[in-house]
């Protein structure tokens, strides 16, 4: 009975790390869409691959796969994933489809990449309290604003940056689904926002006053969090 116990649950971690490793097929599909010109299709397999990664950790923790799978190493695997569908192919993205200063493009790309590597080495990138500490190179959620929102290139430009820039800093950034303050919130806030950006990605160029509004609450609300939760440690 004990053996059969210890099968089943070998068979549900594996099951989490095959949800894992799903993402390398998403990120390969977001890539081809890219090099097809279809900005639409890479945003969405993009925006699939992050509930992918939302949920995977929870189950990762839920049966334990560190201790009922020693052998693998579940954590690389996110790691080697994550940097593929956050900072890979979302530069990319923006290299293809985001317009960009004359001479700037492969810099900004290049910015991107360097920084994020910094981002995924970086053995204190979670504070106690589970906060991201620095920008945690989410260039696929960048790539959201950038694309729908259309700004110009050099505020494009100044936007990848700052983020570069904060990926150094000491600025607290919120994971939705490990922060233990307003979680219930917090997982709300984040179901609304992807939400609204699949809705908008896919009616883009058209964008409903009421959709947009909703859009920006959520975004306000994840930016007030991350300034509210940096303050709080400056102050103190």
């Amino acid at each position: 009975m004990q053996g059969l116990l210890l099968r089943l649950a070998q068979a549900k971690a594996w099951g989490v790390h095959a949800m894992t490793a799903s993402g390398v097929i998403l990120a390969l599909l977001a890539l081809l869409a890219v090099l097809d010109g279809n900005p639409r299709a890479s945003l969405l397999w993009l925006g699939l691959a992050l509930l992918v990664d939302g949920l995977d950790g929870t189950l990762a923790r839920k049966y334990d796969v560190k201790t009922v799978l020693p052998q693998f190493d579940g954590t690389t695997l996110d790691l080697v994933v994550d940097y593929l569908t956050y900072v890979f192919i979302p530069a990319i993205f923006i290299y293809r489809f985001v317009p960009l200063p004359e001479y700037t493009p492969l810099l900004a790309v290049g910015l991107i990449l360097l920084s994020s590597l910094f981002c995924f080495c970086n053995v204190n990138m979670k504070s106690q309290d589970n906060y991201f500490v620095g920008f945690p190179a989410a260039w696929n959620v960048v790539i959201v604003y950038l694309y729908l929102l259309d700004v110009t290139p050099w505020m494009s430009v100044a936007c990848i940056l700052v983020l570069s820039a904060l990926t150094l800093s000491t600025m607290k950034f919120l994971h939705p689904f490990r922060v233990k303050e307003f979680m219930p919130v917090n997982i709300t806030m984040t179901l609304i926002w992807m939400l609204c950006c699949l809705l908008l990605i896919l009616q883009y160029p058209q964008a409903p006053a009421w959709l947009m509004a909703l859009w920006a609450v959520s975004s306000v609300y994840f930016v007030a969090v991350c300034v509210w939760r940096t303050l709080r440690e400056w102050l103190r």
